[in-house]
């Protein structure tokens, strides 16, 4: 309700009414009519045909296992593609995820390999000093919290249920196995219900500090860590509720905005150099050193003759920029974007969805785990079981 005043100093409420029904039916007829009686002014809204999204979060079963790559198929130059037992391994844990529900309170623990976890070591070690220099404080805040509640140390790969169960006390967030990569509106979709989607295997032991694809170091090493902090856990959440229902060439460019932020987003540390919350830098010990070490003014741009660019062009976090800028997925990014604070990459991204041409405004409802929309759709384009 507006709680506005009319001439003669009466309140003045909206109501939205959302009803199954159409126009013509006799019984919606009589109600309208009645309800023009009633009113000052009624306003049919006409329903919208859109993508189909998830309204609660039982839903999200219904696209976490539309995965791209159908989660144990390997590319030809992956390091594990000729190496049977790795790729075994990696159907077995793709069958876990692929069993889970949503709603089941309890992740199933994964029994990782004595070389699964020295894989895990090696890049704990890596990473280490880089995140004490390079790491925003938030991020550094949330790994001492995971080592002291979730087991978070370099002996040991820390269970997605014990992490899933912590962030849903600190931040109401939630880790959802999935067995790969799933579609860009799919992943987005389940951040508007405050749940990651989250692999659980590790990439090849002939090449730890090299994956292709996310794995569980990528995940509980680059992600996890940031959703412990609220602000980072509601700027995640605004770019999934602005992607439900969205059209494609929107879905496009909130996975720019999401790639040059959650994943390779700095801001700005209190001592004005540039520091990482996105969890691609968090994750690459080369990468991470890259785009945050300091340079003068006179190292020169370009690129080296390993092809790679001598440093890399920091531009002012702006999501409407981000939205346009393409973005390589092999190499180094060319371009970050550069926040003043995670507060403020949040009001700008909360700023930029309330502007995006949207077929309706989306609340979710933490206690229901519902998402409410402001006006009547057809969830129709893009069912899930349907050939799209």
């Amino acid at each position: 309700n507006n709680n506005n005043k009319d001439n003669n100093g009466h309140s003045k409420f909206d109501f939205f009414i959302d009803f199954y029904g159409k126009c013509g039916d006799p019984n919606v007829n009589a109600l309208l009519k009645s309800l023009q009686q009633l009113t000052t002014k009624l306003l049919v809204l006409d329903e919208k045909e859109v993508h189909w999204f998830p309204r609660h979060i039982s839903e999200l079963d219904l696209i976490a296992n539309r995965t791209l790559d159908a989660g144990t198929d390997l590319e030809a130059d992956h390091p594990g593609f000729h190496d049977e037992e790795y790729r075994g391994r990696r159907a077995k844990l793709a069958e876990l995820a692929l069993n889970h529900r949503t709603l089941n309170e309890c992740i199933p623990r994964t029994q990782y390999t004595v070389e699964e976890v020295e894989t895990w070591g090696l890049v704990w070690d890596t990473m280490d000093g880089l995140w004490e220099k390079y790491a925003c404080k938030e991020y550094k805040t949330s790994v001492n919290l995971l080592k002291k509640h979730c087991n978070y140390n370099r002996n040991t790969i820390p269970q997605i249920g014990e992490i899933s169960s912590f962030l849903q006390l600190q931040t109401n967030f939630r880790l959802r196995p999935v067995a790969g990569l799933i579609s860009s509106r799919d992943f987005l979709n389940g951040l508007a219900f405050r749940t990651f989607f989250c692999t659980q295997y590790i990439r090849h032991p002939s090449m730890p500090l090299y994956t292709p694809e996310p794995d569980i170091c990528h995940e509980l090493l680059g992600h996890v860590p940031m959703f412990v902090d609220r602000d980072f856990c509601d700027f995640s959440q605004e770019i999934g509720l602005a992607s439900l229902g969205a059209s494609d060439e929107d879905v496009l460019k909130l996975a720019r905005c999401y790639w040059h932020s959650v994943e390779f987003g700095l801001c700005r540390g209190e001592d004005g150099t540039h520091k990482a919350y996105g969890a691609g830098l968090l994750s690459s010990f080369g990468e991470l050193e890259y785009s945050c070490k300091e340079r003068s003014q006179d190292e020169p741009y370009g690129t080296g003759e390993d092809g790679m660019p001598l440093r890399p062009v920091i531009k002012s976090w702006d999501p409407a920029v981000a939205a346009a800028q393409d973005f390589p997925i092999t190499t180094y990014q060319p371009v970050y974007f550069l926040a003043e604070s995670l507060q403020d990459a949040k009001l700008k991204m909360r700023k930029y969805c309330e502007d995006l041409p949207r077929p309706f405004f989306a609340l979710y409802n933490a206690q229901t785990e519902t998402v409410h929309i402001d006006r009547p759709v057809r969830r129709a384009r893009g069912i899930p079981g349907d050939a799209e």
